[in-house]
């Protein structure tokens, strides 16, 4: 369970992910020194990592919510086999252990040769659902708290940097793969070191940060692993509100703590709401007392994550968070 300065330092990460430890321990009010050993021991334990992340429209690449039933004996390693996969950011198992649950990024005009067009092709799979990810409500400042001990108004308002554009935004050169390799690897890495893998000053590290995240090309996934932090129930709410409807209902989720995120989709269910909880009765209670008084809402569905395989810029293997193969 996160104490309350370890509850305020991952909030803190979610709004300023390559914020100094010294600027989060002003915010905070705690000395950087904590700030960093506290950061340091989440990571070491596979609760946390910030990774650098290339927005998937550079490669006009859209997301898809992608739901597979599979054989029973044969769902284990489809499972490993789809997480270990760069184009899957996501990976779960579902309860019953005969569907699984992957975000793919994948273009609009996908080939025959895509994995959306291959998967189902394989013996294993018996069905699935593909669903288009229209609009992800509330980033970057609407993040999961619902462990506590949140930041208030003034403190977020003072680790949040200026919205980035909302221009398409600008492909990374030949140059700045070193840069973005190291990012994905740990998206707070030193501008010393990344200097030192890239071969430039540590000014122009600067200036090219700065200039990719302002573009929109560079963001940043904080990985929270929250069963580290003593919610280990996961599920997945799927909602069908009329059209017009959509963003007040979705608005209205995304304020509630225990919702880690909310997006729009194509197909029968046109919301997809991810709940995190302490237990069976924590989502019960959510259900009956929260959800219930939702306006608009027509109808839901609710799927339990049994495992989850991959979040991300991170694998979890063995209750951590590790890096992702080529990530």
């Amino acid at each position: 369970m996160a104490d309350a300065i370890d509850g305020r330092i991952l909030h803190a990460l979610q709004l300023a992910p390559r914020a100094s430890f010294r600027r989060i321990g002003a915010v905070i009010g705690v000395p950087e020194q904590t700030v960093s050993r506290r950061y340091r021991g989440m990571r070491r334990d596979g609760a946390v990592r910030v990774v650098g992340v290339v927005n998937p429209q550079v490669y006009g690449e859209s997301q898809w919510v992608v739901r597979v039933r599979a054989k029973p004996d044969h769902l284990g390693r489809l499972a490993e086999s789809l997480a270990r996969r760069p184009e899957v950011t996501h990976a779960n198992v579902l309860s019953g252990w005969t569907e699984l649950m992957c975000v793919v990024r994948a273009p609009l005009g996908d080939s025959g040769d895509g994995l959306l067009h291959r998967l189902p092709r394989t013996s294993s799979v018996l069905g699935m659902d593909v669903d288009l990810v229209l609009h992800v409500f509330g980033e970057p400042s609407a993040t999961w708290t619902g462990y506590g001990h949140p930041l208030d108004g003034g403190q977020a308002a003072a680790l949040q940097d200026p919205p980035r554009s909302t221009a398409a935004p600008i492909p990374p050169s030949d140059e700045d793969q070193p840069l973005l390799a190291a990012l994905a690897e740990d998206g707070r890495t030193p501008q010393a070191r990344l200097a030192e893998l890239t071969g430039w000053s540590a000014a122009r590290v600067a200036r090219r940060i700065s200039a990719l995240e302002a573009a929109g090309t560079l963001t940043y996934d904080v990985d929270v692993l929250p069963e580290r932090l003593g919610f280990p129930i996961h599920a997945v709410v799927w909602l069908r509100t009329a059209p017009h409807h959509l963003a007040g209902v979705a608005e209205q989720l995304i304020g509630h703590a225990d919702i880690a995120s909310v997006a729009a989709l194509s197909g029968q269910h046109n919301l997809m709401a991810v709940f995190i909880g302490r237990d069976v009765g924590h989502l019960y209670r959510y259900l009956t007392e929260r959800l219930a008084t939702a306006e608009c809402i027509d109808g839901y569905d609710v799927s339990i994550r049994t495992k989850r395989l991959k979040q991300a810029g991170s694998l979890i293997s063995q209750g951590r968070l590790v890096r992702a193969a080529g990530g």
